[in-house]
């Protein structure tokens, strides 16, 4: 004889009507508040973006002063539609609201694109001016004295561009050796020029100035990519954050599809602390992405992790609010169940609680018979990733109570449910007899969560 009974409540359906009706896993987006919010916590990181490349501007400045006046206006041409276009794609980053709900991805594939296409105009441009530079070389011919003074305006051209560059740029990071290798080009050209080969040092010094020129332009353009990578992947991970801390709380929806007053689903509680996760994970991202040493390569791949933990966040509300509708649910289960044992053994309920007076556990209630008798009603929160309760009915009969009796008084209750719009598997039985301590719900209260002890002193 078993008094331990065994019914699976199929909720499959119940879960997705209120799934449907609460909406939960549509990540909640004001998103003229988002908007805000996301710039506000963004505004020093752009702060700093824009007082690296003044400051860059004005180092690039001083050096341009030294270089002779053709290689001069060609290098503040090319600063100037620098300046231009870090400006235009920054605009276009951070241009209006739809930019939150775009895929970062998508957008700096667009800027990297963009970046490339003006990398080669810019380059062609140059080569164009510089062509004309150079084409003088054969004038020269047969004149040591002009070629000896065309090589030293080259030489300083060539020299205060290297130095710009080390002093300016990254360049170790995007070209590393690129720079000591054309400076050896420069002081081969020097030591040409002062053995009297001035014609031979001549076209080694132009193309080395052409080479310092064109590895300043590949290294602004690889830069401007970084920040533009790094502004956009910090700027998605922020929208993150500061979605979770939208949504650490969410209204609950009642029947008529509008919020019940005073009924809130606190996301990290019926999360069993995931939220809480969560928002550690995207704060080590940010804290990355607003790494300089973080290359742009590597912004992609937060750009990507930022997607995905989005994604994770609705999940993870989605999981709470049904963990905690659930919670109702098998409050409801048990209440029925004590209906149809009151009206057809006369048990009456005497008392209930959830397992360590935590919402988020199973529901236990006891009923009693007046000979005695008691019955103890569990219902069991589903496993992860599952929809049914598991109803479990514990017999205490202190009179002679037969295998049968035990069975048809369980499935009584399992077709009760059915008729009640809970469908039900086939009633089970479990063997050996009820744990005593079941009974006792001073028992199954006590050992509260840690985080639920906590929860009630905030709330207190």
């Amino acid at each position: 004889m078993s008094g331990k009974k065994r019914i699976l409540v199929d909720e499959t359906e119940w879960y997705r009507a209120q799934r449907a009706a609460q909406n939960l896993k549509q990540v909640r987006r004001d998103v003229p508040r988002l908007l805000d919010e996301v710039r506000r916590r963004t505004e020093a990181d752009q702060a700093r973006t824009r007082a690296a490349l003044e400051e860059r501007a004005r180092r690039t400045e001083e050096a341009l002063s030294g270089l002779t006046a053709d290689t001069r206006r060609l290098e503040r041409d090319t600063g100037r539609r620098l300046r231009e276009q870090s400006e235009r794609l920054h605009r276009e980053l951070r241009g209006t609201a739809d930019r939150l709900e775009r895929d970062t991805r998508a957008l700096l594939a667009e800027q990297r694109a963009a970046v490339e296409r003006e990398l080669a105009a810019e380059r062609d441009e140059r080569r164009r001016v510089v062509a004309g530079l150079t084409a003088r070389v054969d004038d020269l011919a047969g004149n040591r004295d002009r070629a000896a003074a065309a090589v030293r305006d080259w030489l300083v051209d060539g020299h205060t561009m290297a130095g710009l560059i080390g002093t300016t740029l990254p360049h170790e990071r995007y070209a590393p050796g690129r720079l000591d290798r054309l400076r050896l080009d420069l002081d081969t050209a020097r030591r040409n020029s002062e053995a009297g080969h001035h014609e031979a040092a001549l076209p080694l010094a132009q193309r080395a100035y052409l080479d310092l020129g064109e590895l300043r332009l590949d290294i602004e353009q690889r830069e401007l990519e970084r920040r533009l990578a790094q502004d956009a992947t910090t700027e998605s991970l922020v929208l993150v954050e500061t979605l979770i801390a939208q949504n650490g709380t969410r209204p609950v929806m009642g029947p008529d599809g509008l919020p019940l007053t005073g009924v809130e689903l606190d996301v990290d509680l019926w999360s069993e602390g995931e939220l809480e996760k969560l928002r550690g994970q995207v704060a080590e991202r940010i804290s990355r992405a607003r790494d300089d040493s973080t290359t742009a390569a590597e912004q992609h791949e937060l750009a990507a992790e930022a997607a995905e933990l989005e994604q994770r966040l609705g999940e993870l509300v989605d999981r709470a609010g049904m963990r905690m509708l659930a919670s109702q649910l098998r409050v409801n289960l048990a209440d029925s169940v004590a209906g149809t044992l009151s009206r057809i053994g006369a048990y009456e309920l005497v008392d209930g609680t959830y397992e360590e007076e935590d919402e988020r556990r199973s529901f236990h209630a006891v009923l009693e018979h007046a000979n005695g008798n008691k019955i103890v009603v569990q219902v069991l929160p589903p496993a992860e990733g599952e929809t049914g309760q598991v109803l479990r009915l514990l017999s205490y009969d202190y009179d002679t109570a037969s295998e049968s009796e035990l069975r048809d008084r369980a499935e009584a209750v399992r077709v009760a449910l059915g008729e009640e719009g809970h469908p039900t598997g086939a009633l089970t039985s479990d063997p050996g007899v009820p744990d005593p301590r079941a009974a006792d719900l001073d028992h199954v209260r006590s050992s509260a969560d840690p985080l639920r002890k906590r929860r009630a002193g905030e709330a207190s």
